[in-house]
């Protein structure tokens, strides 16, 4: 079973680099997602736990399944 701090790890590693691979800033993501930027911040540094359903909010911002924000190494987003 994996670990929690783990699973948040790479969580946050995959959030950023697919966000980062859409070209989108924390601003831009959170106004997609309709959360404010702190919690995008907060998300990929581990410090908040996402739920399922923010996983799917996220994952459709990013035009990705939303298991590519919890595997060990996520496909480079849909254009």
């Amino acid at each position: 079973m994996m670990k929690r701090s783990n699973i948040r790890e790479r969580f946050a590693h995959n959030l950023r680099h697919l966000r980062l691979a859409r070209g989108l800033t924390q601003d831009a993501m959170a106004n997609l997602a309709d959360v404010d930027r702190t919690y995008v911040s907060s998300m990929e540094n581990c410090g908040n736990a996402a739920s399922l359903d923010m996983i799917a909010k996220l994952a459709a911002v990013l035009g990705v399944d939303p298991i590519a924000l919890l595997e060990r190494k996520p496909p480079p987003p849909r254009k």
